[in-house]
Order: structure tokens, then sequence, then C-alpha cells
């Protein structure tokens, strides 16, 4: 990634990191059986089919990129993967991105979507019963807020490195400011974005789900929380992680070693990120598929 030689995302325009972003987009790397563009309440979707078989589980998914970048085809190839190693349904959400559409904006097309995914399931083959929902990043903060708020009944949430305090005071930030991906001084930049429209704050639970209240935690699903050593939002995601089995809520946490922010969307060419592929998908089809009690 150094070799390539990108200017960092803090030192441009929204614009410019967009179409840096979309530069260095990937061709599809697997084939699925359905795939369709919707209108998910007046949000874009895209879902994932992938097979015929009726009364799939459906995983609802933010896309990363810090509220400012990314878009159903940045993570075209992660919902792909995810369809097809848990083999239910994946409807990915292009919410609005900051700072043209900052706080509550983005939240707002999540929740939207959400609520029409589940009264709209079964015109999808697909269970209401059976939603979870699921982000990385910037979409792994969405994901947790939706599930804290309570929109739908849910069976689970996979966080991967999710933003969870964006104080930016957890050691990890600094331990990890410079170097790798993410640094630091870029997720000032996603921040400073995000909450450009003067609502919300960075203790506010909307905003930072390591806030919520005791209630709300133990009041979600089960979970999957993915971390990364080299991250600086690695300690926000452990201590998430960490708050959710206190409170008895069934939670797997596994911390990648040696890996970076972003490692799980190249998992075509990054092990760890095929390998956090595969249990993110593994726990999914677990979760969709358990007999209620």
């Amino acid at each position: 990634m150094a070799a390539i030689g990108d200017p960092p995302v803090d030192s441009g325009t929204p614009d410019q990191a967009r179409a840096a972003r979309k530069a260095r987009q990937r061709p599809p790397v697997e084939d699925v059986h359905l795939i369709e563009d919707l209108d998910a309440g007046g949000v874009p979707a895209r879902f994932y089919r992938p097979s015929d078989r009726p009364d799939l589980g459906l995983l609802v998914y933010y896309h990363g990129g810090g509220w400012v970048i990314g878009d159903l085809d940045s993570h075209d190839n992660v919902c792909r993967a995810l369809a097809n190693g848990s083999g239910h349904a994946v409807l990915s959400v292009d919410y609005r991105l900051a700072p043209e559409h900052p706080f509550p904006a983005p939240l707002e097309d999540c929740v939207t979507a959400l609520r029409w995914a589940h009264t709209n399931a079964a015109a999808l083959g697909c269970r209401a019963d059976r939603l979870a929902v699921g982000g990385d990043s910037a979409g792994g903060n969405l994901a947790a807020v939706v599930a804290n708020i309570g929109v739908v009944p849910l069976v689970f949430q996979l966080l991967v490195y999710p933003v969870t305090d964006l104080a930016r005071a957890q050691p990890s930030y600094d331990e990890n400011a410079t170097g790798y991906f993410l640094t630091k001084d870029a997720m000032g930049w996603f921040i400073d974005h995000y909450l450009s429209g003067g609502q919300g704050s960075t203790v506010d639970p909307r905003v930072s789900p390591l806030y919520a209240g005791d209630d709300a935690l133990a009041a979600g699903p089960p979970a999957l929380v993915i971390t990364a050593e080299f991250d600086p939002l690695r300690d926000e995601g452990d201590a998430y992680a960490a708050r959710l089995a206190a409170l008895g809520v069934p939670t797997s946490h596994v911390r990648f070693g040696g890996m970076f922010h972003g490692f799980f969307s190249p998992a075509d060419f990054v092990d760890d990120g095929a390998a956090a592929t595969a249990l993110a998908a593994a726990a999914l089809k677990k979760a969709l598929e358990r007999v209620p009690r």
C-alpha cells in the first residue's frame, strides 16, 4: 500500500478520497446465484441470494469507510463471500455519506433499510425472524447502534473492527497512530466530517455505542466481534466485546494478531482476511439456522 503512493485520506477532500478508493476497486472474485439492486424504503441497496432455497436468513450489511467513503461496489466482494460462505442472503445498504449528509442521516438510512428488510423479508424469500446486522469499521459502528436501539428483532450482530468510541482516547490510538492503513489523524478527519452537522457528540450512544446503557447492550443479539492487532480501533473493539460478554450477551471475540485495519476486505490476497471472512460466514450460518427456543 505504501508503494502505491496514495496520499493520506485526511490530506484531501472527501471527493478525492472517494475517487482514490474507487480507483483501487477490484473486480468480483466470486459468483453468486442472484444479485439485484433494490430500493429499501428509499435507501439504495444490493441483495445477494446464494441459492434458490426458500426461507433464507438475511444479513443486513453496512459498509465501512468512516461514514465518508465506500459504497455498494467497495464491499461487493465482502457481501458475495458472506452470502456464499453462510448460505444465506445479504442486503448491502448504500446509506448517505458525510459531510454532505452528517450524523444522524447515515444512521437513519440504516434504520430505514433494516425496517424495510423486516417488513419485506418474505418477498425476498427470507424469514423475518432470521435477521442479522453487520458491518466493518464505520459500518460496524452503525450495526452496533442499530442493534442497541432495538429497531427490529435480531438474531445476530457481526462487528468487524467496529468504531465504538469516537473520543479517540483508547491506548491503541497512540500505539498505532501512524504506519498502518488507518491512522489516528485519519480517524479525526472521518469523525469531524461525520459530526459536522452539529448533532450528537462523541459520547452519544447513537454515535459511540460503547457509551450505551447496560440495558440496551444486554438486550442485544449474540455477537461476533473481530479486531486487529495493529489498528487504532483495536482497544475500543476489544472493550465493546468484553462489555457485551460481561452483560450476558453470547459473544465471540477474535483479535487477529499481526493484522491491520481493513484486512477483512481484501480476502483474496490477505490470508487472514480470508480466515476472518470464513469465521464470520460460519458464525452467521450458525446464528441464522439456530432453532428458536
